[in-house]
């Protein structure tokens, strides 16, 4: 449960604000919790011999035009709390952790804090796109939102990260997502435009010197434990204070985790970690 006021609770209050009826609408359709799918991709599980078989003859699907998918049955609970990988939504976050979004950036337009919005690992861009829409809804328009990923997958980790390694993340052909495709989702919305940069590449290659001044809201969801420390490493010293940090995967992906508090422990940070969901966490730079 989101420890930051959920904006349902708005939406009671002033039924007739136009931007909140837009960012409500916007997350329902970008999870498309407003109408779940009845089917998914077939993906059997990275390292097995059945993946194995799947990959060797999936470009005979790809030549015919061709994916095989599997009858589903939607759980709208489960798209809510993102806990599923949604067939064709632009997000699996869920509404849980973009309420989380949603306030975070109301807070730092309403107190002025300074500072641009970046994700690190957008998928298919969902979370970005959202970002994109709610400054559009508040007539920001001298703030950009930053796009980074690889738009490749994830990085094969260093053998010596043990739990990266187990996880195996790195395998999911599901995460590379090709950075037309995530344009091509901006454009969907309408949302494609001069306020969006994009910063193709690994973290470790584009982060370190990545053009920003300032940050305002730093969202990361690299899974490894290196994609996540050189995120933080990189981008907190240009956190305003006031600004906020989350981590999407904290509680559910061991590599992610152990760079945040390994982190925070080196930086002497004390905020408040707070919780979001089952798995994502936030806190607010003081200082």
């Amino acid at each position: 449960m989101s420890q930051t006021l959920s904006h349902s609770a708005h939406l009671q209050a002033a039924p007739t604000d136009p931007r909140l009826l837009y960012c409500d609408l916007m997350k329902k359709v970008l999870t498309r919790h407003a109408f779940g799918e009845t089917w998914k991709r077939y993906q059997p599980r990275p390292g097995t011999l059945r993946s194995a078989a799947y990959e060797s003859g999936r470009w005979l699907l790809n030549r015919g035009g061709l994916e095989l998918v599997l009858r589903s049955q939607y759980d709208p609970q489960a798209r809510a709390e993102g806990r599923d990988w949604p067939a064709d939504a632009e997000t699996m976050i869920g509404l849980q952790r973009l309420d989380n979004l949603q306030d975070c950036l109301t807070d730092v337009i309403e107190d002025g804090v300074p500072g641009d919005m970046i994700e690190t690992g957008v998928w298919r861009g969902g979370a970005v796109i959202f970002m994109r829409a709610l400054l559009k809804a508040y007539g920001v328009d001298d703030r950009t939102v930053w796009v980074a990923d690889s738009f490749r997958g994830l990085p094969k980790p260093d053998p010596s990260r043990r739990e990266d390694t187990e996880d195996a993340l790195w395998k999911e052909h599901q995460l590379a997502i090709p950075l037309e495709q995530v344009k091509a989702n901006f454009q969907r919305y309408g949302l494609l435009d001069e306020q969006v940069q994009f910063l193709p590449g690994w973290f470790a290659d584009t982060l370190p010197t990545a053009p920003l001044d300032r940050i305002a809201v730093m969202r990361l969801d690299g899974d490894l434990y290196d994609s996540t420390m050189v995120a933080l490493r990189s981008l907190y010293p240009k956190l305003s204070p006031g600004g906020y940090v989350i981590i999407d995967d904290y509680h559910s992906v061991r590599g992610c985790k152990q760079a945040v508090d390994d982190f925070r422990a080196e930086h002497g940070i004390t905020s408040e970690l707070r919780q979001v969901d089952w798995t994502c966490r936030y806190w607010r730079r003081t200082a």
